[in-house]
């Protein structure tokens, strides 16, 4: 749909004349800083334009596509170049500006797994380190199509994508972490949890260490869903990334909660159950230390930042030095 840009390879050619570091650089003349500008602008006239062609596809009605032959796979083609486009800031806001964002939201409730699941990760894109773009989404109700796709979608990478999203989306919006408390959102990373899918399980719990991290009484709401029991569970995990985040999560949880009077047995100095757990994996990553020689760089510093948790965790439950 989109016509042929500017002329790259003359750019390229004229830009390794210019600075090919066998001669020092000279002062633009006018008709070179007039024509750099204008390719410059040219691209982004075309990047707003294609946004502008792929924002009339995501409004056009389901039919009217397969009366034209669009399959699934096309759309998930889109897609993918829409998230190419926003990944600048600038473009992520723009989708806004040209009508795309609503359209977008909507293909969270596409009959494509896939497609959902895409479009999910397309927001997660949009809204990453970005406020505009983080409000804008909020107000057309993003987060409530993200929350539904998170907690009921039933293909598992649609909630993975989605769960990925509304961590993009919340972080650093105080609006967004609230929203998400208000709509049953620990409930969420509960079920999450209770999965098999390591890659459902660690999105969980970055999102879940983050939210402690923000604000101390969200502990109260961790312990409450038993998020503290499910942490010492995946403590055990045979993903090394899971146990690191499950250790993560409890240590925040623990150091949150550490001189609080109501909080029963459950992390406390006295909870022999943790106690044993933590043992067991003390003993485990004595036993990968002293397998080293034969371990790769990334296998010792995984296992050399697990043993650092480790160590902490216990200082900090039982107020004493661990054995590591």
């Amino acid at each position: 749909m989109a016509k042929d840009g500017p002329n790259w390879d003359g750019l390229l050619k004229w830009s390794l004349s210019h600075s090919d570091g066998t001669r020092p650089t000279r002062q633009l003349s006018e008709e070179d800083r007039k024509w750099f500008a204008e390719a410059m602008q040219s691209q982004t006239v075309d990047v707003v334009k294609r946004l502008k062609e792929i924002t009339q596809v995501l409004q056009t009605p389901q039919q009217v596509l397969e009366a034209h032959e669009v399959t699934p796979q096309d759309i998930e083609g889109l897609l993918d170049e829409l998230q190419e486009h926003v990944e600048s800031i600038d473009m992520a806001n723009d989708l806004h500006s040209v009508g795309g964002l609503v359209p977008l939201l909507g293909y969270l409730k596409n009959s494509n797994a896939n497609i959902r699941a895409k479009s999910a990760d397309v927001v997660s894109t949009i809204v990453e380190n970005n406020p505009r773009s983080q409000e804008s989404v909020m107000e057309a109700n993003g987060l409530e199509s993200l929350l539904l796709r998170f907690t009921s979608d039933t293909d598992m990478h649609s909630r993975t994508q989605a769960l990925g999203a509304i961590s993009s989306l919340i972080r650093n919006n105080k609006p967004g972490i609230t929203g998400f408390r208000i709509a049953n959102g620990y409930s969420g990373l509960k079920d999450a949890l209770e999965t098999d899918s390591v890659r459902f399980q660690r999105k969980a719990l970055n999102l879940l260490h983050y939210l402690l991290q923000e604000n101390d009484s969200d502990s109260d709401i961790a312990i409450e869903f038993g998020l503290h029991h499910l942490m010492m569970h995946l403590v055990s995990s045979f993903d090394a990334d899971v146990r690191e985040a499950a250790l993560r999560g409890l240590l925040e949880l623990v150091k949150a909660r550490k001189d609080c009077s109501t909080c029963g047995s459950s992390i406390v100095k006295g909870d022999e159950r943790l106690r044993q757990i933590l043992k067991d994996r003390i003993k485990a990553i004595s036993r990968v230390k002293a397998m080293s020689l034969f371990m790769s760089q990334e296998d010792l510093s995984a296992a050399k930042e697990e043993r650092q948790l480790l160590d902490s965790l216990w200082t900090t439950i039982f107020n004493e030095p661990s054995s590591l």
